[in-house]
This record gives C-alpha cells, structure tokens and sequence, in this order.
C-alpha cells in the first residue's frame, strides 16, 4: 500500500506536514533493499526510499524515509536500537559506495534518514522512543547517548479522524485496516464510511482509485473469515456497475474465494476422516502428530489417496510409511 508515490507521501504529510511539504514525491524513488532478519520478517518488514527536496541545496538535495512496518502485538521496547541499527547500515552503505566510486573525501556526505514506525498491532504502544530509557544513566552520560526523532503512527489506536484529517485515499484505507480484527458489522461499517470517503478520488484520479480498491480487496480476502468474503466483496461493486474493470476483479476474487473455501473443506473431510478411520482401525495412533503432518500436505489429491489407504494398509505403520513417502 506505502509503495504508492500518494500513499507514501500521504503517511509522511500525517506524521509531519512541514516535512511533506519539501519533499518532491513526483520523483521519489524505491531503493530495492532490506535489512530485516530472515527471523523477524513475519512480524516486520520494511521499505527505503529516496526523495528529492523540491529546493534542494548545494549540501543537501534529498532525503531517505526509512518506513519500518511492524505487525506483531508485542511491543519492543528495543525498537530504537533497531532503528538505528537500520539507519547505520543504509549510513555505511552509502560510505562503501564513496569509497567503490572513488569519491574525493572532501565530497563525503551521509544523507539525512526520516525514520518512520508503522505499528499495525493491537497491543498498546507505551515504550519510549530512547536509547537512554534502555539504560540506567548517570546524568553526566546522557549526552553521550544518539538521539533521533522517530515519526510514529499506531494504525489501530489512531481515531478514524485522525487519519482521515489530511484526505487522502491513505487515510481511509486504514481506518479499514485499523477494523482488520473486529466483528463483522465493525468491518463492514467501517468499509462503507471508506467508500464514501473514497468516492472524490474515483473522477479524481482513477487509476489511484482503482488500486485503493484493490487493496480493499486483498484486505478482505486476507484478514477476513472466509465466510464475510462475499457480503464484503460486493459492497465493493455496488457503486462501481458501470466500472468493469472493478466489477471484473471482483467477480475474479469472488469465484477464487469460492474454490478456496471449497478446496479447504474439501481438505478437512479428507484430513479428519483419514483420522477417524485409523483411530477405528489400529490403537497406536497418535492423532496430534498425525493431524499435523497430514495438514501439512497442500496437495489435496494426496490427501484424497492416504484417506483411501488408510482403510486399505495392514498397519498403522504401513501408513505411515505412506505418508513419509
């Protein structure tokens, strides 16, 4: 969603509208790199990207919002050690480069970095954005500890107000997101008032539109219950008869929905059925490991054969061997 020049230059205009109003985002770039751990990035993941002052200086032309997206619950009241530890290898990136490219040092400069924390968690974010509130300091070393601005936005805590106080499309799309895990009618609500806040940009700009509602799309079939799919896809379409385009992806996700929902059912049978007749039939069964190693099995045809050879093997282990094949 961020990767859109509006969207990111809507998130950077809510946190700190002086800032936006420099920035020429018509010209931003995204550096395609990373510094997230293999081990942290299903609970965080990042974005880089470079962009030019609209009155750039001789000293100073452009700057690099760092964007850190964290999704997890759990707050980390390290989070400022991270950030500079991101902020640093972007810093000495660029001093490698200096040095590859042969860079007269009289030319070194460190481009400015705007940290951006992007919290989609629900729990409450009540850790200090200070590396001094990870240590026990004496007063006369405080001044020895960086210290750094980090823009922050709550996404969940944040009222709908708020985040559609500016008017962009991005701020409607969270007031979506913030609802990601609340009761049906909530959601539903909640993506109505954002089709209404939504509905200037559709003569404004239609193909930014376009893709804002397709990301309400992905939201729906990503974060909702299979279930509430259909009802929420077509509040989506009702207004949008005459755009095809829309009402094409729509039916599109609707009908993949479908055959995923049939697909998992389809799965269930087969995995508790395969169960049932094993437990019947042999008393060594251990349903937990069993359940979980048949669950792992995405090939439903596969699943379809083990159920019909578990009431055909002579033993339990027979079975097993199967299923390890």
């Amino acid at each position: 969603m961020i990767r859109q020049r509006e969207h990111l230059e809507a998130l950077v205009e809510m946190l700190a509208g002086e800032i936006a109003d420099a920035l020429d985002f018509g010209r931003v770039e995204q550096l395609n790199r990373s510094f997230i751990s293999d081990e942290l990035r299903t609970q965080e993941s990042d974005m880089i990207f470079s962009v030019p002052f609209r009155n750039p200086t001789a000293k100073c032309e452009e700057v690099i919002i760092y964007i850190l997206i964290e999704h997890q619950s759990t707050v980390d009241p390290s989070m400022e050690l991270r950030l500079l530890s991101y902020m640093t290898q972007i810093w000495m990136e660029e001093r490698r480069s200096w040095i590859e490219r042969k860079l007269p040092e009289a030319e070194w400069r460190l481009t400015p970095i705007v940290p951006v924390l992007f919290y989609t968690g629900t729990g409450a974010w009540k850790s200090p954005f200070s590396l001094t509130a990870l240590m026990d300091l004496p007063e006369g070393l405080k001044r020895f500890v960086p210290t750094f601005d980090t823009l922050f936005l709550d996404v969940k805590a944040t009222d709908p107000d708020e985040l559609t106080q500016t008017g962009h499309a991005l701020g409607w799309l969270l007031t979506v997101l913030r609802q990601e895990n609340s009761d049906p009618p909530a959601m539903r609500q909640a993506l109505l008032d954002a089709l209404a806040g939504l509905r200037d940009l559709h003569t404004q700009d239609r193909e930014a539109y376009t893709r804002a509602i397709l990301y309400l799309f992905h939201l729906i079939l990503h974060r909702r219950k299979a279930g509430e799919h259909q009802d929420l896809l077509r509040i989506l379409t009702q207004e949008h008869t005459q755009n095809q385009e829309i009402v094409d992806m729509a039916d599109s996700i609707i009908e993949l929905s479908e055959q995923r929902g049939i697909e998992q059912g389809s799965r269930r049978t087969s995995i508790e059925s395969t169960i049932a007749i094993l437990n019947n039939r042999f008393s060594e069964v251990d349903a937990d490991t069993l359940t979980t190693a048949l669950e792992a099995i995405e090939d439903l045809n596969r699943l379809k054969k083990l159920n019909l050879e578990a009431s055909l093997v002579e033993s339990f282990r027979a079975f097993q061997e199967r299923l390890e094949a």
